[in-house]
């Protein structure tokens, strides 16, 4: 089966919180994918900050089909290209180069570029993205830069992500340019670990309930 091409602002669009997953252990992969979708919560953001994690993106686009499972943690054209390999249908980065931007272009990869600085945001514009991820959010100054930013780049949409939690994403996203935020508050480590995929499920409904 033919999957339909996504677009970045489809992905920032589908749900109110796109979960920032660290997997150590592949068998937790596609449990872990299965309670999010129970939940509500169809796009997952595997980062690559393990050895297991592009086998964990093959494990989820194999059994899951009903997620929408993405790469997060892209930095080269060498991550995109493996992340397209095992299946992912979007793609993350913690900052943007023009060198990623095409290696995700090129494989039909929907990328949200990671951008903290003015300067980043229009180098990613120059490009033709203006789905962008605020990373890292708290850091980078918060819902007072994003304000900020509403005026001279009125034009894009933001997610933010960086200490995002269930208690300060409403404040997000009720800023007319966010669309989403990411967060890994939806998979904590030690419910993987005691493989409590109903506590992730009860996590995914209370992000969709975040919706404004």
């Amino acid at each position: 089966m033919t999957q339909s091409p996504l677009t970045s602002l489809q992905v920032m669009q589908d749900a109110p919180v796109i979960p920032v997953i660290v997997l150590n252990d592949v068998a937790h992969a596609v449990p872990m994918a299965r309670a999010l979708v129970q939940g509500g919560i169809r796009m997952l953001e595997v980062t690559l900050r393990t050895p297991q994690a592009l086998a964990c993106i093959e494990a989820i686009a194999k059994a899951v089909p009903e997620a929408v499972v993405g790469a997060g943690t892209l930095r080269s054209k060498a991550d995109a290209q493996a992340a397209a390999n095992a299946g992912a249908r979007f793609a993350v980065s913690p900052g943007y180069t023009s060198a990623l931007g095409a290696a995700c272009r090129d494989l039909g990869l929907p990328l949200l570029p990671g951008v903290a600085t003015g300067g980043e945001i229009m180098a990613a514009q120059e490009d033709g993205f203006n789905a962008l991820k605020f990373f890292p959010a708290l850091q980078a100054g918060g819902s007072a830069m994003l304000k900020a930013w509403s005026g001279p780049f009125f034009d894009v949409k933001f997610c933010p992500t960086g200490g995002i939690s269930l208690q300060n994403a409403p404040e997000f996203l009720a800023l007319p340019n966010v669309l989403c935020v990411g967060g890994s508050w939806l998979v904590p480590v030690e419910a993987m670990a005691q493989g409590d995929w109903a506590r992730i499920t009860t996590l995914a409904r209370q992000a969709v309930a975040l919706r404004v």
